[in-house]
């Protein structure tokens, strides 16, 4: 390898050295992992199967798009709201109370969502071939950032009930100061590390805040107000056990027409954040190929229609085996930017070794042990973030909020999502059918823009 190799990082087709490869490959995978398993704490999938989905759909993804293109697939946030309102309309009081006192849903209730994942793939497969079709700007065109900014906002704030419920004890609960008070330091130190800390760990404020948070249970614990959970092997549903090993419990998806109608048209809102990410790689990579003195043999965003099928196509992967959805992760693209290591065989390393951590039986009981204080406090900024980004879309397109268009669609889309959580439980009656908010508001937020937009140049 030489000294200039060295300097300036790797382009995808790069493979550093051994130990350099298996290094970078582990701070791929520590940057993944709060969010993935954030995600699965959060709706209930098991995480063992979740970081196992990701590291499967990360080799996938390095496939279909013939190794060119360096993203990491993980779960998202985006379908929070989507899967929740599915389990309260799908869900019975006993499967409902056993996801509750557990923390992961009946095997059931995971089947149903995942056949809502398996089709909400092709929502981006369709626009990865409208993509190829028809250029990059037809995307912008049919989901402009007047309607995915405002589906973001209110994916984001329609999970608003959920992080205070659990950040806050319910009433005639025990330790409610010391509930209280983790969850507050989880949300102060996460916002805090999220804000002042630079470089690989302003990358992960999550995992950080997380273990403030635990830190603090533990210290309540020795006071004798035991916040911490505990789960048995029979809750994990392993496949099969090996020592401190065991298979992941996969699944198969079960058909269900409220999961379809709920969670297919989330990936509406993963679509311009999939096409975003492809433009930041695109400026990263070339100013590594420059700087190497080196020329791309193909450029990044021409292969945008392979990046939005190949994101589609892991959607099925995960939830074909009992994964939620996810798209490709910002936070790694973050970890390249900075260290300017763009190789693809370093994600293919990273994703076999989410695989092989998501065995590891008494890493995962560890996961499941935190407080659902310290998950409530992750919540409250999480899901607020959410809701910031959709604005931060808007902006960033320079959305004119003096168009009566513009204000017509957008008002629409917020009324209706957030009318139909506060107002309907999450699940808005219509001509006999339950429909879920966020959908129910992206479905008419499309056809209203398109209408509107009839005999515009």
């Amino acid at each position: 390898m030489t000294e200039k190799t060295e300097i300036y990082g790797y382009l995808p087709e790069e493979k550093p050295e051994l130990g350099r490869l298996i290094v970078y490959a582990l701070q791929q995978v520590i940057v993944m992992f709060p969010a993935t398993i954030t995600v699965a704490l959060i709706t209930g999938f098991q995480v063992s199967t979740t970081i196992f989905a990701s590291g499967l759909a990360t080799l996938c993804f390095i496939l279909i798009t013939g190794k060119k293109i360096p993203l990491y697939y993980g779960s998202s946030f985006a379908y929070l709201s989507a899967v929740s309102a599915m389990v309260m309309a799908e869900g019975s009081a006993e499967q409902i109370a056993s996801w509750q006192a557990t923390g992961i849903l009946p095997t059931e209730l995971i089947s149903k969502a995942q056949f809502g994942i398996i089709m909400s793939g092709f929502v981006s497969i369709a626009a990865g071939l409208l993509v190829k079709k028809f250029g990059k700007e037809t995307v912008e065109k049919i989901l402009p950032a007047t309607i995915t900014g405002p589906i973001s906002m209110i994916i984001g704030l329609t999970l608003a009930g959920n992080a205070l419920s659990d950040a806050l004890p319910a009433a005639g609960s025990e330790n409610v100061t010391a509930w209280t008070i983790v969850a507050l330091v989880t949300l102060l130190t996460t916002v805090l590390f999220s804000i002042y800390l630079k470089g690989f760990l302003g990358q992960i404020p999550l995992l950080l805040g997380a273990a403030c948070g635990c830190i603090t249970a533990g210290l309540f614990y020795m006071g004798g107000a035991n916040l911490f959970r505990s789960i048995s092997d029979e809750a994990l549903n392993s496949l099969a056990t090996f020592g401190p090993f065991a298979i992941p419990a996969f699944s198969l998806p079960k058909y269900s027409w409220q999961a379809l109608i709920g969670i297919m048209p989330i990936a509406i809102a993963t679509i311009p954040e999939s096409t975003a990410h492809m433009y930041q790689l695109d400026i990263y990579v070339n100013d590594v190929a420059k700087k190497k003195g080196k020329d791309m043999d193909y450029s990044l965003v021409d292969m945008l229609d392979r990046n939005l099928i190949g994101d589609g196509l892991c959607d099925m992967v995960s939830g074909l085996i009992g994964g939620p959805a996810g798209t490709n992760y910002g936070e790694n693209i973050s970890t390249m930017a900075i260290t300017k290591v763009f190789s693809v065989p370093v994600l293919g390393v990273a994703s076999v070794l989410a695989m092989i951590i998501a065995c590891f039986t008494p890493l995962i009981k560890a996961i499941y042990g935190i407080p659902l204080a310290v998950i409530g406090g992750l919540e409250v900024y999480l899901f607020g973030a959410i809701a910031a980004q959709g604005i931060a879309i808007m902006i960033d397109k320079k959305v004119d909020m003096f168009s009566s268009k513009n204000i017509a669609v957008i008002a629409c889309i917020a009324i209706i999502g957030l009318g139909g959580q506060y107002a309907f439980g999450g699940n808005i009656p219509f001509l006999g059918m339950n429909i879920p908010c966020v959908a129910g508001a992206s479905i008419f937020g499309i056809a209203l823009n398109a209408l509107l937009s009839l005999g515009e140049k």
